[in-house]
């Protein structure tokens, strides 16, 4: 897939830029954040409603979605787009943090990794070229290559011996790839927290010239300053012709550090997950709805909000939804969140386009 990615303004005082990059199934503007739809849906909302939050491009998972309910079911449904009802462009990450993460059992050699099934209980051995083949029949716009992720406790040696399996796994994921004229393959630079491997890896995958770039192993367990200092250092070292990607990202002070060094796209499962609790994100702000002081706050969540929540009920009505564990609640204050943190990277953007984006240790200000 030839680079479709356009710079349209860069920020004077960072390394902050707004892009836009055309996809098959849509452009994307950027600096975005991107909803996290692991099993081919947004927990809790409707295509319609993302679309409505000022959704564009959104996340499925090929570990989960070859667990259940399997990519020769979703191919027969007509691919993920058609599967799931949206239009929009479509992420899906690799597998490999899901099988590195989440699987009890698991063997990792040179060839690949073999795990137990959550599921069912079978071995299964996802290979780069496994991973591969899987979203190559998914079909979304933008996958991402199989790489290992190595935890924040992880020796420096162990580190290093993931970070050269992943660049050598990548090798193995372009030569498989089937679609590259439709499907956009992002190469992953880890490293932990040694810049020095950040620095390498880097450098080898931008010899391969991919449509575009991501940083993973970044919101493992790192404090708060090592991901800045990680985030800082790595993105100027990827192309700035090319989509830079900081992967599992999404709250306010991350995601500001890293604009302003020249990141492009984010994902987290953070506006889904605190709105299940019962979390609304209002104002740089997390405020937990079942405190009493909501229970006769007849306002507005977020008067400044144009989300169909904020429009339409009050502080007081989320509270008692929450409070009563009705499912209402919990889809209201999703949607909210997610509008929320979308809008954020949108108003951030506007501010990039006028040049008025300086940031303040971590906060971020429109300048006059």
């Amino acid at each position: 897939m030839s680079n479709l990615f356009q710079c349209q303004a860069s920020c004077s005082h960072t390394q902050a830029r707004a892009g836009v990059w055309q996809t098959p199934h849509g452009a994307v503007s950027t600096p975005k954040f991107m909803p996290v739809g692991t099993l081919g849906t947004v927990k809790g909302l409707t295509p319609e409603q993302l679309q409505e939050a000022g959704a564009t491009m959104i996340l499925a998972n090929t570990y989960h979605l070859h667990l259940q309910p399997g990519e020769g079911i979703i191919e027969r449904g007509g691919g993920l787009h058609q599967f799931m009802g949206w239009k929009g462009p479509i992420l899906t990450d690799s597998g490999g943090f899901q099988v590195f993460s989440l699987s009890q059992l698991r063997k990792i050699t040179e060839d690949g990794v073999t795990f137990r099934s959550p599921k069912d209980g079978r071995m299964i051995n996802m290979t780069p070229e496994n991973s591969i083949g899987i979203q190559n029949i998914l079909g979304a716009d933008v996958i991402m290559a199989f790489d290992e992720c190595p935890p924040a406790h992880a020796t420096r040696e162990e580190v290093r011996a993931a970070t050269e399996r992943t660049c050598r796994w990548l090798e193995r994921c372009i030569a498989a790839h089937q679609r590259p004229t439709e499907q956009a393959l992002f190469g992953i630079v880890q490293g932990g927290i040694y810049l020095d491997l950040r620095a390498t890896a880097a450098r080898q995958l931008v010899e391969l010239d991919l449509p575009g770039y991501a940083i993973g192993g970044v919101s493992v367990g790192e404090k708060p300053a090592l991901i800045h200092q990680v985030v800082r250092e790595t993105a100027p070292l990827l192309p700035e012709s090319k989509p830079r990607y900081l992967m599992g990202v999404g709250t306010y002070r991350e995601m500001v550090v890293a604009i302003a060094s020249g990141i492009d796209l984010f994902d987290c499962v953070i506006p889904t997950r605190l709105g299940r609790h019962g979390a609304a994100l209002v104002g740089g702000e997390r405020w937990n709805l079942k405190n009493a002081q909501f229970r006769e706050d007849f306002t507005p969540l977020d008067a400044n909000c144009p989300c169909y929540t904020c429009q339409n009920f009050t502080r007081a009505y989320l509270n008692h939804l929450v409070r009563s564990r009705e499912m209402l609640g919990y889809i209201l204050i999703s949607l909210h969140n997610v509008t929320e943190l979308i809008g954020f990277t949108q108003k951030i953007r506007e501010a990039i386009l006028s040049d008025r984006f300086v940031t303040d240790f971590g906060h971020w200000i429109i300048a006059s």
